[in-house]
């Protein structure tokens, strides 16, 4: 706990130096650009983070498909590729995934992301959990924790007892699958934000993935989104309407970046708008 008001401490009087920062634009997440610079400190903070125990039967059946690479995580790599260069471009890190409702594969996506991501071998990456009603990641994953991020963002555990690492370069955030009561107020919370510049100064990351709720099930996303510098809209073919994608991309930009829309579940793969997996 000393560790954490401390680092909270040095996060507000970053905050309140007007030489170190600017008043980000109304209505939009603060995109400085900076990527904090790895030290010591941080590498011995991520190779202390407990490792990552996986089953490749459980992942195959959660179509996981980038953990072993090849030509099934072409889509993958291409959407981690292109995010990626918009995120440069933009000096854009913290990147939420969202979709109008559920069922859209956000967790599916967030998960193999992460394995392709971890290819990155000069990036730290972080995929959170942070639809704190549900145990998407954890359940897709095959993992048992003892804490929530729920519990992390409420200072009752910290992020080194509950992260878990892939590798040397990806870490995870889980839910333990505990009822949260209250998630709205969590997330937009200002303990929350102070924790999130917590992992910042510690680990590093050059890549923070949240899993979101749906836009349109609760308030959740309205209270946090303005902590991201950016959100990526996921949607499902022949599933999400116009309307619903164009109620929930004007909702996302009132509150931070739109950084695209993919189209997950798409049956038709080959073509102009496919990959050709005959290349590999």
């Amino acid at each position: 706990m000393e560790r954490l008001q401390a680092a909270i401490e040095k996060a507000r009087a970053q905050r309140d130096d007007p030489s170190t920062s600017a008043a980000p634009p109304a209505g939009k997440a603060r995109a400085t650009g900076k990527v904090p610079v790895a030290t010591t400190t941080t590498e011995t903070a991520w190779e202390e983070l407990d490792e990552i125990r996986l089953r490749t039967k459980h992942l195959h059946r959660n179509r996981i498909v980038t953990f072993e690479g090849g030509q099934d995580s072409a889509p993958y790599d291409m959407l981690r590729t292109r995010m990626l260069q918009q995120a440069k471009v933009h000096g854009w890190r913290r990147i939420a995934l969202v979709s109008p409702h559920a069922n859209c594969g956000k967790s599916t996506i967030a998960a193999n992301l992460a394995f392709s991501l971890s290819r990155q071998r000069n990036l730290r990456s972080m995929v959170l959990d942070f639809d704190l009603r549900r145990s998407g990641l954890t359940k897709m994953l095959g993992q048992n924790c003892q804490y929530s991020m729920a519990e992390v963002l409420q200072g009752q555990a910290s992020f080194a007892e509950h992260g878990r690492r892939y590798g040397t370069n990806v870490a995870f955030g889980f839910n333990s699958g505990t009822k949260v009561h209250t998630p709205s107020e969590i997330l937009q919370s200002p303990q929350t934000k102070e924790v999130l510049d917590e992992i910042d100064a510690t680990y590093a990351p050059d890549v923070v993935l949240f899993d979101m709720p749906p836009m349109m099930s609760s308030d959740d996303n309205y209270g946090f989104l303005q902590n991201v510098d950016c959100a990526l809209m996921l949607v499902a073919a022949e599933r999400t309407s116009m309307s619903q994608i164009d109620v929930a991309e004007r909702s996302v930009a009132e509150l931070t970046n739109v950084m695209g829309i993919v189209l997950n579940k798409c049956r038709y793969l080959d073509g102009v708008h496919g990959h050709d997996y005959n290349y590999y």
